[in-house]
């Protein structure tokens, strides 16, 4: 019986390892180039034009949207139910940019 869990456990490591959640790297290892790249696109899509940004969540969608989603690398089948997800927490976004690009760089990849 004590063979159970750890097997249990186990099986449940590769789910733990860097690279399983895409977009997230495991504060280990250093940033890459490319993941600082893509982080100050995102801030700048995001960053730059705050307002039109946020006018578009609460739209549901818009150019400049569409450009920070662009920057983060979300894919276009994902980008409907990352509208809504957006709309419900614009709340949180409005009074912290930080929060929506690490948002966008979660869903990017």
């Amino acid at each position: 019986m004590r063979a159970l869990p750890l097997l249990l456990l186990l099986a449940a490591l590769p789910a733990c390892a860097p690279g399983a959640l895409p977009g997230l790297r495991s504060t280990l290892l250093p940033a890459t180039a490319q993941d600082n790249a893509r982080r100050g696109a995102v801030e700048i899509a995001v960053k730059g034009n705050f307002a039109s940004v946020l006018d578009d969540i609460s739209r549901g969608g818009g150019s400049a949207l569409e450009r920070a989603f662009d920057a983060a690398g979300v894919p276009l089948a994902d980008r409907p139910a990352r509208r809504l997800q957006l709309t419900g927490d614009l709340g949180l976004f409005e009074s912290n940019p930080g929060a929506l690009v690490t948002s966008l760089l979660l869903w990017g990849g």
